[in-house]
């Protein structure tokens, strides 16, 4: 196993990361379709869901990706992710890049899947393919809602916040110095903080916390008949929100659990079973 590892190299860490975060999007966006598109066309509307059903879905996404990817690449499926890993944890700087590319890849591809599924619901539930489905596929401030004055600086406070609370909780739960979870069940918990993060932080931009989670379905939807994806509700030119403010907040938030938390973990003592190293 360790000699497959080896040969599998770089590649074989971008095919995991297209991978991982092509079945996180494909629940993700597949959800957000279900619930909006075909609960429009439920008796009464709104038969097929809700914003927690949403929430739930992008967790288990992210579990499930996390699970996909978690042994060759270590499963970011987030640039915001691979940016703050480098930052503070020593992930090579070189692959940050590669990273964020595989990682788009895999949320363009799944978005075209979800578009090509929902094409008749989405057709009969929104025919001009306007704002009332785009955000089926990226975010938009206040989720399109005009009746909350949103905006775009409001939106990047917010994707800021949300994915700085990400990162901390991700360099907690995989931190081995603190108290990680047991059983191979870091990537469930780290599906329950998405959880929360949606059910708490997703009134103003619809928590992308993820470059890769945005920018690569918006393309999808864009390149399939959504013209007017690169902008909100207002007409404002919006994609580089859920870009930036992510990229922001996860640097933010690993810097955060570094500086209240890790620098003050004990050091990790000598494996069981090993004789200590003579003192010199």
């Amino acid at each position: 196993m360790a000699e497959r590892l080896k040969r599998s190299g770089l590649i074989g860490e971008l095919s995991a990361e297209f991978a991982g975060t092509m079945i996180l999007i494909l629940f993700g966006c597949g959800v957000v379709a279900q619930v909006v598109a075909g609960g429009a066309l439920t008796d009464p509307p709104g038969g097929l869901g809700d914003h927690d059903s949403i929430s739930w879905a992008w967790g288990l996404g992210v579990t499930l990706g996390v699970y996909v990817a978690a042994r060759l690449s270590g499963a970011h499926l987030n640039p915001a992710v691979t940016l703050a890993l480098a930052t503070f944890k020593g992930f090579p700087w070189r692959k940050v890049v590669p990273y964020a590319l595989a990682q788009t890849a895999g949320a363009f591809v799944a978005a075209l899947v979800v578009r090509w599924n929902y094409t008749e619901a989405l057709a009969k539930a929104d025919p001009g393919h306007t704002i009332k489905t785009q955000f089926v596929f990226s975010t938009l401030p206040a989720n399109g809602n005009t009746a909350l004055p949103v905006y775009e600086w409001g939106a990047f406070r917010d994707q800021v916040i949300g994915t700085a609370i990400l990162l901390l909780l991700i360099m907690a739960i995989t931190d081995m110095l603190n108290t990680p979870p047991g059983a191979n069940l870091a990537p469930f918990v780290i599906g329950l903080v998405v959880v929360a993060i949606g059910m708490a932080f997703g009134t103003n931009a619809g928590y992308a916390i993820n470059p890769a989670r945005d920018f690569g379905p918006r393309l999808a939807s864009f390149l399939t008949g959504y013209g007017g994806a690169w902008r909100d509700q207002y007409g404002n030119l919006y994609f580089w929100v859920p870009i930036v403010g992510p990229l922001i907040g996860g640097v933010l938030g690993a810097g955060l659990y570094k500086l209240f938390v890790s620098r003050f973990l004990p050091a990790p003592g000598p494996e069981a079973g090993r004789v200590p190293a003579p003192e010199d």
